[in-house]
């Protein structure tokens, strides 16, 4: 898990990046601030996995695997959707609207990992920060 969100933390810096560099000169202003939003929350959801990756051992390996798939999979579905949309019409000189869809499903996988998390962490007790 650890793992994982450190390349997910170098993917949303590398992503961050080429949004600042790159495509600020290509994008509309709206594109690039849907593009932001994308980093942003994909940002927002590595920190989440390398939180539950540090408690590794003080809440049960089902409730840390259940968060993290579904951050994992609200990162691809909600941010790699929104990087599609927004760059593909000028990047690659193709549409990916069908994936407007997809971004609220990635979101819906947020929401849910945030409220599994609640939903056990009050079942235990809470959690204890040392």
């Amino acid at each position: 898990m650890f793992r994982t969100g450190c390349i997910l933390a170098a993917f949303a810096v590398i992503l961050g990046a080429f949004g600042a560099h790159v495509l600020k000169s290509i994008l509309t202003e709206q594109q690039l601030q849907s593009y932001e939003a994308g980093v942003r929350y994909h940002v927002m959801h590595v920190l989440a996995i390398l939180l539950g990756a540090l408690y590794a051992g003080k809440l049960p390996d089902r409730v840390l695997r259940v968060a993290y798939r579904l951050f994992f999979t609200g990162i691809i579905l909600f941010s790699g959707s929104i990087y599609l949309l927004t760059t593909g019409p000028a990047l690659l000189n193709m549409s990916f609207k069908w994936l407007g869809p997809v971004t609220p499903l990635g979101g819906l996988c947020f929401i849910s990992g945030w409220l599994w998390l609640a939903w056990h962490a009050k079942k235990i007790g809470g959690i204890q920060v040392e």
